[in-house]
């Protein structure tokens, strides 16, 4: 046995170990020597818009905030849901994280925005195009399974600490809900829909605009709860390269084992997680009666059915320009 170990052991040693590792460093080096103006401008945009949702928020009075969150609430899910979040956010403020809750709904917003932009076009894209959809879906497959601490190095190289590299790390982390779901809502619209569309002489982007995506919203919105729902998950992660927010307290409280900093800003996260869930859901919910009506009963284009065949009744003598009888009017109708 112990030949066998070392004989195995030459072998492996005999062979050239790829350096995977090397090689990925050095493209990372070559991308920031290059075109490092490029994604300074990349991270001005997004702390920018960053900046702008958390003013927006963090602003007002808390109490503001949360009657506007209960109002959204109200015409989303009705009464009960508009009372609980707005308990669910007073629990926010009564432990006195009201401001990092704040930072993480800003940090979330933008990259599930920026995410939702990005990859319903592309999920179009894919439903439209066999070959984009085989470029894409290898991609997607790598973003999912690939760790988000893997490329929080790079973003962190790239775009710096603070919260930049967390909104990156967030998009990159949440997009592929968005690209897949998108693709499938629009690959399982109906095809004699889509047929009727060209029947009538609908150009590609009326067929897509008026047809495809109403269909597919459905499957759109749950992508959307999908993304926001991953961002939310990546609050605690983008803490660590200082994105701040519950994430940062979350962290926080694992240095110092911190059991009651901990407990309080993972409840905050919780309670912001189940409101936008819960909200997300219901705008994807009243799209569902309304497609369903849509695929039941199909129409053109411009909203006109086309008459059947059996409803012709021009005939060659009236095209001749005879008049037609009615079988009352027959020279041989028995009277």
């Amino acid at each position: 046995m112990n030949g066998i170990r070392l004989q195995s052991s030459g072998f492996l040693d005999a062979i050239t170990r790829p350096e995977i590792g090397a090689w990925v460093e050095a493209f990372v080096d070559f991308i920031t020597d290059v075109f490092q103006p490029v994604f300074d401008v990349i991270r001005s945009v997004f702390q920018g818009l960053y900046d702008g949702v958390d003013l927006v928020l963090s602003g007002p009075p808390f109490w503001v905030i949360i009657i506007v969150a209960a109002l959204l609430a109200f015409v989303a899910r009705g009464p009960v849901f508009a009372i609980g979040s707005a308990v669910g956010l007073l629990i926010i403020v009564g432990v006195e994280q009201w401001d990092n809750a704040m930072d993480s709904l800003s940090l979330v917003l933008v990259a599930g925005l920026i995410a939702i932009v990005i990859g319903i076009p592309l999920g179009i894209l894919a439903a439209r195009s066999k070959v984009a959809s085989s470029i894409i879906r290898p991609l997607l497959d790598f973003m999912q399974t690939t760790p988000a601490f893997v490329y929080l190095i790079p973003a962190l190289i790239l775009f710096r600490i603070g919260v930049v590299p967390g909104i990156v790390a967030t998009i990159v982390f949440a997009l592929a809900p968005a690209v897949r779901l998108t693709e499938l809502g629009i690959r399982n619209v109906d095809r004699e829909v889509v047929e009727a569309g060209n029947a009538f002489g609908a150009s590609s982007w009326r067929i897509l605009r008026q047809i495809q995506l109403p269909l597919a919203m459905p499957n759109i919105m749950a992508g959307v709860n999908q993304v926001i729902m991953l961002s939310l998950s990546m609050v605690v992660i983008a803490g660590m390269v200082g994105a701040g927010g519950l994430g940062g307290d979350v962290v926080k409280s694992l240095s110092r084992i911190d059991i009651q900093l901990g407990s309080e800003a993972g409840l905050s996260v919780v309670i912001l997680a189940i409101f936008l869930d819960r909200l997300t859901a219901s705008l994807g919910g009243g799209r569902k009666q309304r497609g369903k009506r849509m695929k039941a009963a199909p129409s053109s284009p411009g909203g006109i059915r086309p008459a059947p065949a059996s409803s012709t009744t021009t005939t060659d003598s009236t095209a001749s320009g005879e008049e037609q009888r009615t079988p009352a009017e027959s020279p041989t109708a028995v009277r």
